[in-house]
């Protein structure tokens, strides 16, 4: 009996990505599909990058946040996609167990720093429309690099027990993952011990990482922002420079929210996928367009700088 479960307890040196699964024939012309708008991303968050360091008219808070931000979403789409890219053109992608471990710490750790990100940059539009007259002074330079230092630091801390709580538990010989990258539900699946500790720290870090930040969002813009200006003309302009923000970090934080801070069960398993392509390759195609490339600050930069 005791052999029996020796062989079945094995040292698992590698994980199986199975991707999308069978997709009919359409694998290439996904596969095509996803290419261009992982190109599309990366090259968007580029051209930011080198507007916002190139134009000194773009040297203020804001744009220093966001240039951050674009610089975090070139990782964020460099960790996950070329993964899923492969699961496209073949059924089963290999990767080796450190490999697994190190693209779910990098993810993971850029999730939250993004979480953290969308929070200050919701400070950050606060201050300037509720206090306008002290923003430079509490918005200055070592301001805003501690606070960008701070959203990095906590956000690669951040997981670092969740991850040594995963991979610390013992695997069975299955090593097939159900996804297109290495996600926490999908690795917590293959192991053979318990992993209720585990679940907990990952509902506790969501609603710690992902809920707080979201939180903040929305006091600042709903509650603080738009509720305390006393014109109708002035709320209006509040709401339209802070819908499209609110709007992505709603769809993001909704996503999240769904997908790790909820107990799913086998049924759920294609939904959860559906939902993880969104946050992971959706979500990150349009906060370039929202964020930036909208901006009208933005678009004269990008013509100065191509003349």
């Amino acid at each position: 009996m005791a052999s029996t479960e020796e062989e079945n307890i094995t040292q698992i040196t590698e994980f199986i990505l199975f991707g999308f699964g069978d997709l009919h024939g359409l694998q290439f012309l996904l596969f095509g599909v996803f290419l261009v708008i992982y190109v599309v991303t990366l090259m968007s968050n580029i051209v930011i990058l080198t507007v916002v360091s190139a134009d000194h008219s773009l040297h203020t808070p804001m744009y220093f946040f966001l240039g951050h931000f674009s610089f975090l979403e070139i990782g964020y789409t460099t960790t996950i996609e070329p993964m899923m890219l492969r699961t496209f053109l073949s059924a089963h992608v290999p990767i080796s167990f450190p490999g697994c471990a190190c693209q779910f710490y990098f993810f993971a750790s850029l999730v939250a720093t993004e979480c953290f990100f969308l929070a200050v940059m919701s400070y950050d539009r606060y201050i300037a429309i509720c206090n306008p007259l002290h923003y430079s002074s509490i918005m200055d330079y070592w301001g805003c690099l501690q606070l960008a230092g701070a959203s990095w630091v906590a956000g690669f801390l951040a997981p670092i027990l969740l991850m040594v709580l995963i991979f610390w538990l013992t695997f069975c010989a299955d090593n097939k993952i159900d996804h297109f990258f290495c996600d926490l539900k999908p690795i917590m699946k293959l192991a053979c011990t318990d992993t209720q500790v585990a679940e907990m720290t990952s509902f506790i870090c969501t609603s710690s990482f992902a809920l707080g930040p979201f939180l903040l969002t929305l006091a600042s813009y709903i509650i603080s922002t738009i509720l305390r200006i006393p014109s109708t003309a002035g709320k209006q302009r509040a709401f339209s420079t802070c819908s499209s923000h609110l709007t992505v970090v709603s769809l993001y934080y909704g996503m999240l929210g769904i997908v790790y801070g909820f107990p799913s069960g086998p049924q759920h398993e294609d939904l959860l996928k559906s939902l993880s392509l969104l946050y992971t390759v959706l979500t990150p195609s349009l906060n370039p367009i929202t964020y930036m490339l909208r901006n009208k600050d933005v678009k004269v930069a990008l013509r100065k700088l191509v003349q």
